[in-house]
């Protein structure tokens, strides 16, 4: 299943975060400004966060924000969010986060499959640093390999 496109709307370059919560509400904020989710799918991202940990915080630097599909997710979509100053999340590891992916997927069916596309695009260990160092928004659509809105995702991956 290849990832959902990705428009201007919720991208994010070099973001002001004064903790792992504002973070997450731009990476939702993102989400809802591109027709993914409602407003409030980042309050439910954080609150998953709130119950089961800093499990988001999938590899050094990279945040995987997400909740379950249910009323506050309108479609699939992707957001990101780089930071201008990396934030802790409470990782033992992967801290500080410099890049937060939001992921909003509207089945369940839908989760694994999106995940796993993410998953390949992180197999490159320099991804991350690509994403935090990225300064437009193609940049950040050729390093994922989507489209735009409307933009076969060969086009998006060119002008990258």
């Amino acid at each position: 299943m290849p990832l959902p496109p990705l428009p201007d709307a919720a991208i994010v370059l070099r973001a002001d975060a004064a903790d792992w919560r504002a973070a997450v509400g731009l990476a939702g904020a993102a989400l809802a400004r591109s027709g993914a989710a409602r407003a409030d799918y980042a309050d439910e991202m954080i609150r998953m966060i709130d119950e089961h940990g800093p499990y988001v915080v999938i590899a050094p630097g990279l945040a995987l924000a997400h909740a379950r599909p249910g009323p506050q997710v309108l479609g699939d979509g992707l957001s990101v969010v780089t930071l201008a100053t990396p934030v802790a999340f409470g990782h033992p590891h992967n801290d500080p986060v410099r890049v937060v992916l939001g992921l909003a997927v509207h089945s369940l069916d839908h989760h694994l499959p999106l995940v796993a596309e993410l998953a390949n695009v992180f197999n490159d260990g320099d991804a991350t640093g690509r994403l935090a160092a990225a300064i437009t928004a193609d940049e950040v659509r050729g390093i994922l390999g989507v489209a735009a809105v409307g933009r076969p995702a060969a086009d998006a991956a060119a002008s990258a």
